[in-house]
């Protein structure tokens, strides 16, 4: 059955969905009408999984039909995101990469094998979409990956602040679509691409907010390698391939940083 309320104004947007509020202490996610259905409900078979593990995630609801567009019902936070956090209170960026390296290290500590594809193939998949990587670069990307070692971990894909939530009941993590079974650096080094490359963007103008991504990086980091020491030499190897990997997400912007990561890596290969 087809539900035609007023919604109000969304309380978020995002690249794939608008949040609004609803009732019974949820919010609802509602996909763009070009989004596919069966991609919302792989959404919220992984959710209910990974909620089963304990993870500090929130509660999945309903799949609904809303003025013609499919709906996911969550459980609703109050609070913020952690990425709205360093803004807000930038003198906690040390606090914060911490809490991120805590949290990351946590879901790394839990094997997860049913219903996840493999880390591997996915990041082998973006590589040969990436259309603006270099032939050559993209040939030894592909080789590099092939020789880093798998892993049967839960790695959620997209970890970073935009994807924490701060509320009075502690951190909650969100937006698991990109989540594989894997090896637990590659998605360290996505998480380092994701925070450094930020830096290079236009949205983050000046010295200052420049510095502070470098600083909540490298606390992020430190922190993460002294809860799982080791690994820090494998850590570096993934990282020029996970930059491959992020050119398949077209960010202009973006690209030449990228490509320099993959470029410096293999200069000498």
């Amino acid at each position: 059955m087809e539900l035609k309320p007023e919604l109000g104004t969304p309380i978020a947007l995002g690249r794939t969905a608008e949040i609004y509020a609803w009732q019974d202490n949820q919010v609802l996610k509602l996909f763009y009408d070009w989004f596919p259905l069966e991609s919302i409900e792989y959404e919220a078979q992984i959710a209910r999984s990974i909620s089963a593990t304990g993870l500090p995630v929130p509660a999945v609801g309903d799949i609904i039909r809303i003025n013609q567009r499919n709906g996911l019902l969550y459980e609703r936070l109050n609070g913020e995101s952690m990425f709205a956090a360093l803004i807000h209170r930038p003198w906690n960026v040390l606090r914060y990469g911490r809490h991120l390296a805590e949290l990351q290290a946590d879901m790394h500590a839990r094997s997860f094998q049913t219903g996840l594809p493999f880390q591997r193939q996915k990041i082998a998949n973006k590589i040969h979409q990436a259309s603006t990587l270099p032939p050559q670069l993209q040939a030894k990307s592909l080789s590099a990956l092939e020789e880093l070692p798998e892993d049967n971990r839960l790695c959620h894909g997209d970890f970073h602040p935009g994807n924490i939530l701060v509320t009075p009941k502690g951190y909650r993590i969100i937006d698991w679509i990109d989540a594989s079974c894997g090896n637990p650096l590659a998605d360290v080094a996505r998480t380092s691409i994701l925070a450094l490359g930020a830096a290079e963007t236009p949205q983050v103008k000046g010295a200052l907010p420049k510095v502070w991504v470098r600083l909540f990086h490298h606390a992020y980091i430190s922190r993460y390698f002294q809860i799982c020491p080791g690994g820090r030499d494998e850590y570096l190897r993934w990282l020029p391939v996970v930059a491959a990997a992020r050119l398949s997400e077209d960010i202009i912007e973006l690209q030449p940083w990228l490509i320099a990561q993959v470029a410096s890596r293999y200069a000498e290969r």
